[in-house]
């Protein structure tokens, strides 16, 4: 084997999308405090306010990413005099460009690496991967929400200029990638087309998954979920599921997957039914999804205003206007309604019989994370409402479903040796004999 050869095993994808997903959210974090201190007249830069700099900000504006000045001494000659203070306080800043500049030509390397490398997946590498995807698309998007990032940027590198005699070695590359992702997921959809087929099969991977998550509360009450009651012979057997993760994956990742991913790799829209009941579904469910902290994104109208300019895209721009008069807050109404009866019944039950909680832990955890998504559902959209009826976007009872999952998770604390006595003996009395079995009966090739 050549040395110069590295393995997939090698290539340590699942270290380095973690690391990467650490690095993306500290980097959102620094991103958006400076889209916060510029919009708040007190903390923006002094420089960006002060009327002795106003002529030279808007020249380095308008001539951003270009910069000349040679022939602007009048323009330029009150920048002069700042050039030392503006580079120690607007290098925070700047830097932060650059940090980020670098970590968008890391994260398309991860995604190319995975495109050649990886045959087969598990869970955790598939929801890194996405999870890298949404957080990239998510910074680029913040990004370009900065307005004075042209200014702040230019302002440096003046000032780097006028007292080194060149500018800042990374201001080129900064500069146009500044300009290229005016509009980032424009940008964006050109960027993943080499990476559609990686990331359109992850995304259908969710087809089993995201559906069932995202069911009505009729159908949720006539399966009888989470109810412990409703079959008595099998109370005591175990909750088991083949998609153990999945169960209590939050519903607003999942929605951010679906809608980022599928405006990246559009053209699957129109060749694979699964990949367009996905998108469809998520359309229906929300009108906005959360971007960082108060930062949304409003997913109609920006998934039309992408399609709008794409040839034969009609059909999908039809889609997305007819799934947006679909998406009502009724749904997630009946939801929460649906679940206050049944976290009171769950949290009544495991207060009588707290055993329950080793053979049926699975159904606290899904009741604990299904009250969650509705409760953050509703937050995100009372603050963001399109449409002109507010009821369903109010809820009094609220906090007596708040107060069921408070006691939930109090069960769960004082029982917790409870559980884990149940899953040892479990792990010897069950998993042990059939892993036992499943060796004896492997036929190993030689």
């Amino acid at each position: 084997m050549s040395r110069g050869v590295i393995q997939p095993s090698q290539q340590k994808l699942a270290e380095k999308l973690t690391i990467l997903n650490d690095r993306g959210i500290g980097m959102l974090t620094r991103v958006y405090n400076i889209k916060k201190a510029c919009g708040d007249p007190k903390a923006k830069p002094s420089y960006l306010v002060d009327k002795n700099l106003e002529s030279a900000v808007k020249f380095i504006v308008r001539k951003f990413p270009a910069v000349e000045t040679r022939n602007n001494n009048q323009q330029l000659a009150q920048l002069q005099k700042e050039k030392s203070e503006i580079l120690k306080n607007l290098a925070l800043y700047y830097f932060t460009f650059v940090d980020v500049m670098e970590f968008k030509f890391v994260v398309p390397e991860i995604f190319v690496f995975l495109h050649f490398s990886c045959q087969t997946v598990n869970f955790d590498l598939t929801k890194n991967y996405l999870d890298l995807v949404v957080t990239y698309t998510t910074l680029m998007i913040i990004l370009s929400r900065i307005e004075e990032r042209k200014a702040i940027i230019g302002l440096y590198n003046y000032a780097h200029e006028m007292t080194h005699g060149a500018s800042d070695r990374e201001y080129p590359r900064l500069g146009q990638m500044i300009v290229d992702y005016e509009n980032p997921l424009k940008k964006m959809m050109e960027e993943f087309v080499p990476h559609g087929k990686s990331l359109s099969d992850a995304l259908i991977s969710l087809q089993m998954v995201y559906p069932r998550r995202n069911l009505s509360a009729d159908q949720w009450r006539n399966a009888q979920l989470l109810s412990l009651i409703s079959a008595p012979s099998t109370m005591l057997n175990p909750a088991q599921s083949d998609t153990m993760p999945c169960e209590y994956l939050s519903l607003d990742t999942m929605e951010k997957w679906i809608v980022f991913g599928f405006i990246l790799c559009h053209a699957v829209l129109n060749s694979d039914a699964a990949a367009l009941s996905l998108w469809k579904l998520a359309l229906q469910s929300s009108t906005c999804l959360c971007l960082f902290r108060d930062e949304v994104f409003h997913i109609h109208k920006a998934a039309e205003d992408l399609f709008v300019n794409i040839r034969g895209y009609n059909k999908r721009i039809n889609d997305i206007r007819e799934c947006k008069e679909q998406a009502l807050g009724s749904m997630h109404r009946e939801r929460r309604k649906f679940l206050r009866s049944a976290l009171k019944e769950l949290a009544t039950v495991l207060a009588d019989q707290p055993g329950l909680l080793g053979p049926k832990a699975l159904f606290v955890f899904m009741a604990l994370s299904f009250a969650r998504d509705e409760i953050i559902w509703l937050l995100r959209h009372a603050d963001n409402i399109q449409k002109k009826s507010t009821d369903d976007f109010i809820d009094k009872h609220i906090a007596e479903l708040i107060f069921y999952m408070e006691e939930l998770r109090a069960h769960v604390r004082k029982y917790g040796p409870v559980m884990q006595r149940y899953y040892v003996q479990y792990l010897s009395g069950f998993d042990a004999v059939v892993l036992n079995e499943l060796v004896r009966n492997a036929h190993l090739s030689e």
